[in-house]
């Protein structure tokens, strides 16, 4: 399979969700070419699992022009027993991703809860689901992983585009620090994406096997022409950190004239994040990626306790720091959409300087 650009241009998007709104006065982002009036910015969002779909959910609010990187190393689940079967791409982070750009209307709705619905049986049907089948079906009939994506997201009504980040299923591996609590001092290989996602112990470092793997033309494309790039929120070892261990990937990061969003987690995540801290967060990511600059971190204000603290951790990026209220009020450490969206509105605008294009 292959990652070549399809010749199905770009999709259409329907409803109010999809349409530019009022025209604001032309601005231009630092290094964007020159907008026209009404233009909205081009935003690419990097991750996978919930946290991707949770700033997609709240991106697709405020942009029409949207693409998403997703990470492509789980083997866990569905898509695991896909990815063995098959050998092809694990589908669920891809279609998670689909289906959080799905509209608020009807059709977005019922075809987001169709592709996210699991098989129950006693047969080997169940626990797979309708996305994942899906999306693997147009893989092994079209052969090209963006054409099939793109068609799965024009029959989905989705507000905007997914893009796998690399072409070829990628392995985590992870250094652990007390993995078996037998030895705590000593330092283990903890192998594949679920296992890492859950392991006792300190996590030191991850990297993917291959060591080189090949970015998909397309995202690195998007990232070099994006307005703004956000990464994160999600599973910090195995959702954030593996696009900065694409090579191509990072080089674009590092090179892209757009400005870069850090969205924090609301909480650390059992096992693979215990006990870290906001700042913490910050210093692993920048040991994997020392040369990554970022414009804005954000983070829920109540998920911050020491701000002195992440504002000089987020000096050697060259970032500043911005706290808003993203969490949903009911106590969950869950991103809310619209709050979400809120924030990311407010920084395009006060850091981009775009004026409105609602």
């Amino acid at each position: 399979m292959t990652g070549r650009t399809p010749r199905l241009g770009r999709l259409r998007r329907g409803g109010p969700e999809g349409q530019s709104g009022r025209a604001g006065r032309p601005v231009e982002v630092r290094g964007a070419r020159p907008r026209r009036r009404g233009a909205q910015p081009k935003v690419v969002a990097l991750g996978g699992g919930m946290g991707l779909s949770a700033s997609l959910a709240a991106l697709r609010r405020i942009t029409g022009d949207l693409t998403a990187v997703v990470t492509v190393a789980d083997d866990g689940g569905s898509s695991g027993r896909l990815r063995d079967e098959l050998g092809v791409l694990p589908p669920g982070d891809l279609r998670k991703a689909l289906a959080a750009l799905c509209g608020d209307d009807d059709w977005g709705q019922t075809w987001a809860r169709v592709v996210q619905h699991r098989f129950q049986s006693q047969g080997e049907i169940n626990g797979h689901a309708v996305g994942n089948l899906l999306i693997v079906a147009l893989w092994e009939q079209l052969g090209d992983h963006v054409q099939a994506l793109d068609l799965v997201g024009k029959l989905l009504g989705a507000h905007g585009r997914v893009l796998p980040m690399s072409a070829v299923p990628l392995e985590l591996q992870a250094l652990v620090k007390g993995h078996d609590p037998a030895r705590p001092d000593d330092v283990d290989t903890v192998r594949g994406q679920a296992t890492v996602a859950l392991t006792p112990g300190e996590v030191q470092s991850v990297h993917v096997v291959p060591h080189d793997p090949p970015a998909v033309p397309e995202a690195v494309a998007a990232v070099m022409d994006a307005d703004w790039v956000v990464l994160g929120p999600g599973s910090w070892f195995s959702s954030v950190i593996p696009h900065l261990l694409v090579p191509e990937l990072l080089d674009a990061l590092t090179a892209t004239k757009a400005r870069r969003v850090l969205s924090l987690n609301l909480a650390p995540q059992p096992g693979e994040t215990d006990g870290f801290s906001p700042q913490r967060h910050l210093e692993v990511l920048g040991r994997h990626a020392p040369k990554l600059a970022l414009d804005v971190v954000l983070a829920d204000e109540a998920a911050v306790p020491d701000r002195e603290s992440l504002t000089d951790a987020a000096k050697p990026f060259g970032a500043a720091v911005e706290l808003a209220p993203v969490a949903r009020p009911d106590g969950t450490p869950r991103h809310d959409p619209e709050l979400l969206a809120a924030a990311y509105d407010r920084i395009f605008r006060m850091h981009g300087r775009i004026g409105p294009w609602r």
